[in-house]
């Protein structure tokens, strides 16, 4: 069972990024119920078991700590794209879509770390990424690949509530799913103002638009379409 307090996570860990503990809590969406037990019910009170340290970059899907790493994976994709791309945005960016690109960054970041203080010595170590395919001196190139990141990141939110099997993990994915909805939300709006919202375009993703169901995907399908970004070997197992 891996345990942590909210207040001494963010008010006394320091992150890669200077984040006040105000902005931190309003847009990654953590409440004190959601930082808690990842992991499986404590049946002994008495027992020291040493903690499972992940040293070969496992994600096992067997239970909730494969499942949090898995979205940790994605977290860590989302955080070094945006991170690389607003070294350098393409001059065609306005000050307005400069400013959210950057917001969105720093949310990418904060979530990243968050679920690394989570998982600790359970978490897998830091990726490695290839956006060689990527022109980020592009608008259009920059703002597709992203609206691809949060499109996927949203249906493996919404695939993993559905997964997880303990109570305070459905909390803190699902408000970290609502952040990356309002990612998505934005970043679709810059490649198509007008159909942004149109799920039949998500259909692929496993959106119902006569449902009015948003995208919804297993894991194994997200996965096969972030590996070809991630270049470090996941050890995945019991997907």
């Amino acid at each position: 069972m891996i345990e942590s307090n909210s207040e001494s996570l963010i008010e006394k860990d320091s992150f890669s990024v200077n984040l006040k503990r105000r902005q931190f809590l309003q847009f990654a969406g953590v409440s004190a119920l959601a930082v808690g037990t990842i992991g499986c019910k404590k049946e002994k009170t008495d027992e020291i078991v040493a903690p499972y340290v992940n040293s070969d970059d496992t994600i096992d899907f067997k239970d909730d700590v494969g499942l949090l790493n898995y979205i940790y994976a994605l977290e860590q994709l989302e955080a070094a794209f945006y991170t690389k791309a607003a070294e350098s945005l393409p001059a065609t960016f306005t000050p307005t879509q400069a400013l959210f690109f950057n917001d969105i960054k720093l949310h990418e970041i904060a979530h990243r770390e968050f679920f690394k203080r989570i998982l600790s010595t359970a978490a897998i170590g830091t990726l490695t990424f290839d956006f060689s395919g990527v022109n980020f001196a592009d608008a259009v190139s920059v703002f597709t690949t992203a609206k691809t990141f949060e499109d996927l990141g949203v249906a493996a939110y919404n695939d993993a509530i559905v997964r997880c099997k303990n109570d305070y993990n459905l909390i803190l994915l699902s408000q970290v799913a609502t952040v990356e909805a309002r990612h998505a939300a934005y970043v679709r709006s810059q490649v198509d103002a007008i159909g942004f919202s149109d799920l039949n375009e998500l259909a692929a993703l496993g959106a119902d638009a006569t449902n009015a169901l948003d995208v919804n995907l297993a894991a194994g399908k997200v996965l096969e379409q972030a590996l070809k970004y991630i270049k470090t070997k996941l050890n995945i197992i019991n997907l």
